[in-house]
């Protein structure tokens, strides 16, 4: 948790951008509650919505709070605890001391929440966010039936969470060192005969010593060119690749989220070391087209066309490249964007809505395999933090699927891909914050990512 200003600071600035988009009436925050796994005492690890994090701070259970975007009146909803709780719980701090920690004076008892909103909202409009749980989608219908998220308070959020503070960059770096020491663990880990469960197991014991947990399940696997293969039960291999997909959540709540890709037998072959240089050759020019100015759909568009040009050197792709950029052929390679937005989520805010959070206005999301996946497309500024994570992926129903259908058979050199049915897949990824000058990598140490740093590190 921020300090209380922090709090405050937020809360008022969110009223100002709703009062500037001519709205009025009710800001109404739920936060998450308790998530029954098998039944109502053993529940899945506990995690606060993150909007609310951002605005309220408060990392508990079954809490809800008002904003009044006329008066500027807060107040929050939660219960102190009882005797039972005690009992189970030890003492716990009142809950007008929590809520002085982030600045509100009034408090009400959550089971008011109902009844306080009915007495005032005839007639007065009462904004709230799209729920991403079961719970707050229920308790919502029941506040407020049939009433829609909203658009306006949507934007307002999102204007927020996009540009990152200060603290929230420190937050991230710290999170993104966690994230190196758990990468280097699993590389450290790799072994011929060992089951990837094993690795899994020592990185996340990283992430769970010194932070919250992974910032989302861990991809640990032999069959990279499945993007979210989240199976570990595979025996490591001589001469496979392995890609690596994984970031720590701080106890802050702030995420890293880096790739790796390593040859399980310490060097590359030279197939392999060909493809791996298109990839990490694709990764730094992204890094050096990022600054503010430039969309990040463009910086993913010369990326494709960086990739199509060293395919073109191996002989799998021919052709203009400007006109393969435009049929969208590095979708067969690479059916995933560029990279998305990160910070209280690893996929920031995409429960708000993914092209709300990512597009401009002006933007639309294309339908093209590779492009329509991309995730951050927006005209890039300083405070931004977002993933820079090409890869090219050898996925034998696709390319299939693209032959039969006779797609880019004036550019893809189906015979030779044969031969790449057996190689996997490659990702490289680093988190990376746009700053006034360009851009830099979150983190004090970048995770090796060359050819010759990546065969060193295995040694």
């Amino acid at each position: 948790m921020f300090g209380r200003e922090v709090y405050e600071r937020r809360r008022k600035t969110l009223l100002v951008r709703m009062r500037e988009a001519g709205q009025s009436g009710l800001i109404l925050f739920i936060g998450n509650a308790e998530a029954p796994a098998q039944y109502k005492d053993n529940c899945y690890k506990w995690r606060q919505d993150s909007s609310w994090l951002y605005y309220w701070g408060l990392d508990e259970p079954l809490m809800a709070a008002v904003l009044s975007i006329d008066s500027g009146e807060e107040i929050l909803f939660a219960d102190d605890v009882d005797m039972d709780d005690i009992i189970w719980m030890g003492p716990q701090p009142s809950v007008e001391s929590k809520a002085a920690l982030v600045g509100v004076s009034r408090h009400r008892p959550y089971s008011e929440l109902p009844g306080w909103l009915q007495e005032r909202t005839k007639g007065r409009p009462v904004h709230f966010l799209p729920p991403s749980r079961y719970y707050n989608t229920l308790m919502l219908e029941k506040l407020l039936p049939g009433a829609a998220p909203s658009e306006a308070l949507i934007k307002a959020v999102i204007s927020m969470r996009l540009i990152k503070e200060d603290i929230e960059i420190e937050a991230i770096d710290y999170a993104c060192d966690l994230g190196y020491q758990m990468h280097s663990v699993a590389r450290d880990a790799i072994e011929v005969g060992l089951v990837e469960q094993e690795i899994v197991g020592r990185m996340e014991a990283v992430a769970l010593s010194k932070g919250w947990g992974v910032s989302f399940p861990t991809i640990l696997t032999l069959h990279g060119e499945t993007l979210h293969n989240h199976g570990h039960a595979a025996v490591i291999e001589p001469g496979k690749l392995m890609v690596i997909d994984a970031g720590v959540e701080s106890n802050e709540h702030y995420a890293s989220d880096f790739t790796r890709t390593y040859p399980t037998s310490g060097k590359f072959t030279q197939k392999q070391k060909e493809v791996y240089q298109i990839v990490y050759d694709c990764n730094q020019l992204a890094f050096s087209l990022a600054k503010p100015g430039i969309t990040y759909r463009d910086v993913h568009l010369a990326t494709a066309r960086k990739m199509l040009e060293g395919l073109s050197a191996l002989g799998l792709v021919k052709g203009d490249l400007d006109e393969m950029v435009a049929a969208g052929i590095a979708g067969l390679f690479q059916p995933h964007g560029l990279g998305h937005n990160m910070g209280l989520d690893v996929h920031d805010m995409e429960d708000l809505g993914e092209n709300l959070v990512g597009y401009d206005p002006d933007q639309t999301r294309a339908k093209q395999l590779g492009l329509g996946s991309l995730r951050m497309a927006r005209r890039l500024v300083p405070g931004h933090v977002i993933t820079d994570e090409p890869g090219i992926y050898f996925i034998p129903a696709l390319i299939e699927k693209f032959k039969k259908e006779g797609l880019g058979q004036d550019f893809v050199n189906y015979a030779k891909l044969e031969s790449y049915y057996d190689f996997g897949g490659i990702r490289i990824e680093d988190d990376v914050l746009i700053t006034a000058e360009g851009a830099r990598r979150l983190g004090q140490k970048r995770l090796p990512a060359s050819v010759e740093e990546v065969e060193a590190a295995m040694q």
